[in-house]
C-alpha cells in the first residue's frame, strides 16, 4: 500500500533535485505549448504538450503542498506555487486559443 507520509518525506528530502528538474521542465514545456499554438500546429500536438506541462505543474503543486503540510510558509513555496499555477493557466489558455482560432482564416496574404 502507498504510504503518503513516506512519499511526502521523500519529496521534502529531495527538494533541491525535484525543484531543479520541475522548474525548467515546467517553463520549457509551457513555452513549447505556446510556440506550437503560435505556429498553428495540429491540435493533438498542442494537447500532448499541454498534457505533459500540466503533469509537471501538478507534481510541483503537490510538492509545494507537502511543505505547507508541515507549516513551511516561506517566499520560495509561494513562488513555486505561483509558477505552477501560471503554467497550468497558460496551457489551458493555449488550448482554448487553439480550439477557438484553428478554423479561422489566416491573417497573412
Amino acid at each position: 500500500m502507498l504510504d503518503l507520509n513516506t512519499l511526502a518525506d521523500l519529496s521534502r528530502g529531495n527538494c533541491i533535485s525535484i525543484c531543479a528538474f520541475l522548474v525548467p521542465a515546467n517553463l520549457l514545456v509551457t513555452i513549447l505549448t505556446i510556440s506550437l499554438v503560435a505556429l498553428r500546429r495540429p491540435l493533438h500536438q498542442v494537447w500532448q504538450s499541454a498534457g505533459i506541462a500540466s503533469f509537471f505543474a501538478s507534481v510541483m503543486i503537490l510538492h509545494v503542498y507537502t511543505w505547507f503540510l508541515i507549516g513551511v510558509v516561506m517566499p520560495p513555496t509561494y513562488i513555486l506555487l505561483w509558477l505552477a499555477i501560471t503554467c497550468l493557466v497558460a496551457n489551458l489558455a493555449a488550448i482554448l486559443f487553439q480550439r477557438r482560432y484553428s478554423n479561422s482564416p489566416s491573417l497573412s496574404n
